[in-house]
């Protein structure tokens, strides 16, 4: 921009000594230059966008529209602050430091139309553009992959210290169970030769340690289960046959509840590299949790679609939603509201659906349900180009 002003001072100094020609010269090269850096503009990956100091937006290139999700044209001249909240223009138009500091430490999330994780600097204009004085030049850079990385780095690093940790306690609490079930065959050998009255009644004492030992022993072969799933067995499935067989295996349940449920399917759907029994556990354990959140009545919604590249199938169930201090920790072991869950299901399919290559996205609504959504790749994935996305839609709920 230096070399752009130091032309413009010395075109305004000589402009009156100047012929016609040689300014007419001088303004097609200016104009040029403004070109070039138009399409310099367009062309980086930084959304790069031009503020006045009331707020107002004056300009923004390709990658800031596409940010957004808004054109330029129709926004010259509006407030930004539905954009771009909590930010003091006026300040940075005036290089006030304390709000430079704060800026140059933040972070801005914004979720139209798509979520997305911006850093953002800015530097302050004497002058902005069409004469609206003092503005700000913020260069905006999407920082969602590196954030998401560092997120998924810190959740294999705890998944890491809870899998060493749920191994050792289990094999701790394994071998005191073992001795325990062996002492009590021990005692019932023993019970044998006690008279009928004493041995029932001791009997029946035994047979409840027992279902007990069994009952902890179970918790341990599933916690472990979520720890370490074994390695999918890959074949070629339909997915709707599979969650049929789900269902089937709910059956009961669902008509005891008297809860409908509804599969909505594209036809033809192309086949899926899966494990059929871990996808049918992974199927099972979500049509539980929604049948178990719901009442008399409630509906069930299972919907597969694919496109090219991927299968989705998503259970949206009208229960009553999952409370903000539970959906925050929703794949972590022993978390649960059901006074008899174990707090495992969930985290069994979340490891199964990744172990798959696979994503799993949950969204929920206090008193109006939850929505899991699977993303499967299919099995014979086909090439395709990437194009510009410019859609205006909002990918989250209110």
């Amino acid at each position: 921009m230096s070399s752009q002003s130091s032309f413009l001072d010395k075109l305004v100094s000589r402009i009156d000594k100047l012929d016609p020609e040689n300014l007419q010269a001088q303004f097609l090269s200016l104009i040029r230059e403004r070109g070039l850096l138009e399409t310099i503009f367009q062309s980086i990956q930084e959304g790069v966008i031009v503020v006045s100091s009331d707020g107002r937006l004056f300009y923004a290139n390709s990658a800031a529209e596409d940010m957004f999700g808004f054109e330029i044209s129709r926004m010259r001249g509006r407030p930004i602050a539905r954009y771009i909240p909590d930010i003091d223009w006026e300040s940075l138009s005036i290089m006030e430091e304390a709000e430079w500091v704060k800026l140059s430490k933040s972070e801005i999330e914004i979720l139209r139309p798509r979520r997305r994780v911006l850093s953002i600097s800015a530097v302050p204009l004497e002058e902005g553009l069409d004469g609206v004085g003092p503005c700000v030049v913020a260069i905006l850079r999407d920082v969602t992959r590196l954030r998401e990385d560092e997120a998924a780095l810190v959740e294999s690093e705890r998944m890491q210290a809870i899998r060493m940790l749920g191994s050792s306690l289990a094999h701790e609490i394994g071998n005191p169970l073992n001795a325990l079930g062996i002492h009590l065959q021990l005692l019932e050998r023993e019970v044998k030769e006690l008279t009928p009255d004493v041995k029932d009644r001791i009997g029946k004492l035994v047979t409840i340690a027992r279902d007990e030992i069994s009952r902890l022993d179970l918790m341990i072969s599933k916690f472990l289960r979520a720890l370490r799933p074994g390695l999918p067995e890959l074949v070629k499935c339909n997915m709707p046959d599979l969650v049929h067989e789900s269902l089937r295996i709910m059956r009961s349940e669902i008509n005891e509840r008297q809860v409908e449920v509804s599969i909505i399917s594209e036809s033809e759907l192309p086949p899926v590299m899966v494990d059929p029994q871990q996808m049918k556990q992974a199927f099972f354990n979500i049509i539980k949790n929604a049948v178990q959140a719901m009442t008399a009545h409630d509906h069930l919604e299972i919907r597969l679609s694919a496109d090219d590249r991927d299968m989705t199938i998503s259970f949206k169930d009208t229960g009553t939603g999952i409370d903000e201090d539970i959906f925050n920790r929703l794949f972590e072991p022993f978390s649960t509201s059901k006074p008899d869950g174990n707090g495992l299901g969930l985290m069994i399919v979340q490891r199964i659906i990744q172990a798959h290559g696979g994503r799993l996205d949950v969204s929920t609504k206090r008193d109006a349900g939850t929505c899991f959504r699977i993303v499967l790749p299919l099995a014979d994935r086909k090439a395709r180009m990437l194009t510009h996305n410019k859609s205006k839609e909002s990918t989250t709920e209110e």
